[in-house]
């Protein structure tokens, strides 16, 4: 049996059914695997060591729920790439999942591009009362530089924007109402396409304190303002840059909460209580991301004699942005 070739690679983090979802709330896979994976030729693989099946349809796109935080998804995506039955010699990888945002740069539904994967846990970390002046309680740990910062490929993404940014997306009276609660201008906008740095940590950092300090540790790294916080990319990356290097990945993550509440919410209230109500635009939400995502996945899928190679330059590229 031939190795499949693949074209396209998607990993999602979770669903509630990963081997086929039939539902529309049912998680990040769910929109991919109804456009790629539900035809008959559909081949559905077994990957010992990796949480859930692997999907791979006869046009080289395949895709799977890799689990959610770093073990989980890195595991996952380590035991699919060392499969033989699977050539990644030229594939390309698109990180699919839902995440947070600091409402000072993006608001629901928003679907922002990686530009660069930072690790918020990998360093030093001490109790603020310990700072004195209410200094930076966290400083990076020497050797851990190769783990913590990733800049994907600037020209991949510029393509993904070119394909993606007029990408029509859906929004809901109640998420403009949720969004209504917060002073922050952007968070008060219409959901939009941007770019910005993908902050990975395996705790759930909540709070205008921690919001700050993640952007800190953005700046610190020399990367662009943190505009997502989510718990698998710098994991992922690794995993692929050891093996196939980061030239063809990227990472793609759309906004269901906020980072923080409202000036007037506690921390612990808004994550005992507020965060809640924001899955009531999770569908429309994890749609968007789909639609931005599938018009990338299409166009190097449709036009795989400029791809194959490597990413092709924009300028040469730009009579095929259809």
């Amino acid at each position: 049996m031939q190795p499949v070739k693949i074209k396209v690679f998607i990993a999602t983090m979770f669903d509630d059914n990963p081997s086929g979802a039939d539902g529309e709330t049912s998680g990040e896979f769910y929109h991919w695997h109804d456009r790629y994976w539900k035809k008959d030729h559909t081949q559905i693989l077994t990957v010992r060591g990796a949480a859930h099946p692997v999907f791979c349809n006869a046009d080289g796109v395949c895709g799977a729920v890799l689990g959610v935080g770093k073990v989980r998804a890195s595991s996952s995506m380590q035991a699919i790439l060392l499969d033989p039955r699977f050539d990644f010699s030229e594939a390309y990888f698109i990180i699919s999942g839902v995440a947070g945002a600091p409402p000072s740069r993006a608001t629901i539904g928003s679907v922002v591009w990686g530009s660069w994967l930072v690790d918020f846990d990998l360093g030093m970390r001490w109790h603020p009362r310990e700072s004195p002046n209410e200094e930076m309680f966290f400083s990076p740990r020497e050797g851990d530089e190769d783990m913590r910062v990733f800049r994907l490929n600037p020209d991949l993404v510029a393509w993904a924007m070119a394909l993606s940014a007029e990408t029509p997306l859906l929004d809901s009276a109640f998420a403009q109402s949720f969004r209504a609660r917060y002073p922050q201008k952007v968070a008060r906008s219409a959901p939009f396409v941007g770019v910005g740095t993908h902050m990975s940590g395996d705790c759930f950092f909540h709070g205008p304190g921690l919001s700050e300090q993640a952007q800190e540790i953005a700046k610190l790294y020399g990367a662009d303002d943190y505009m997502i916080t989510e718990m698998e990319g710098t994991a992922i990356a690794h995993v692929i840059r050891q093996l196939h290097g980061i030239d063809r990945l990227l990472s793609l993550r759309v906004v269901v909460n906020f980072d923080q509440g409202t000036p007037d919410e506690t921390t612990l209230y808004h994550l005992k209580h507020a965060l809640e109500q924001v899955a009531g635009d999770f569908a429309e939400s994890v749609k968007n991301k789909y639609r931005v995502g599938s018009r990338v996945v299409d166009h190097i899928v449709n036009h795989w004699q400029l791809w194959h190679k490597g990413v092709p330059s924009l300028e040469v590229g730009n009579q095929n942005l259809s």
